[in-house]
């Protein structure tokens, strides 16, 4: 009888490359820049990225684009978001019952908090280098820097799967 073994570390393998953005832009208007400069068509994907915590769940926006005939899928993902919770308080005091309004930031990749944006690049063919497209998008005016991002560091990688 033979013995078939998995071996878990193969489905921890990283195929795809990351590249951090600092911008104040909008989420949409950042893509349309990037449409741009990397002849894209990125456009609003309606699976956002949920992230649940204790203080509630928030959902992170979401760009995508696949280019079918070279089959390099292109996601630009929001980093920086907010959940609201609603607090009652009730004290026997001047202020009593009153409802605090309480905004807590979540991150997709809580070691990038300075991050704002993320394009995640998969199966990137030779046609194109990661330098160039590093370059383009920092010829973005509003674009303060991008920079490749270490995949293999990242602790919380779970959440860049959808």
């Amino acid at each position: 009888m033979a013995i078939h073994k998995l071996n878990f570390g193969e489905f921890d393998e990283i195929d795809y490359h990351l590249i951090a953005i600092h911008t104040s832009l909008e989420d949409y208007r950042l893509a349309y820049f990037i449409n741009l400069n990397l002849s894209l068509n990125l456009s609003k994907n309606e699976n956002e990225i949920q992230i649940n915590i204790k203080e509630g769940e928030t959902k992170f926006s979401r760009f995508y684009y696949k280019n079918i005939e070279k089959g390099v899928s292109w996601n630009l993902l929001q980093n920086k978001n907010e959940v609201l919770e609603l607090k009652k308080e009730i004290n026997q005091n001047l202020f009593s019952n009153i409802s605090l309004e309480v905004s807590t930031k979540v991150f997709l990749l809580p070691e990038y908090k300075k991050v704002d944006y993320f394009l995640k690049i998969e199966n990137l063919d030779e046609e194109m280098s990661l330098d160039e497209i590093q370059s383009k998008l920092n010829a973005i005016n509003n674009i303060s820097t991008a920079y490749m991002v270490e995949t293999n560091i990242i602790k919380s990688k779970y959440n860049l799967i959808f």
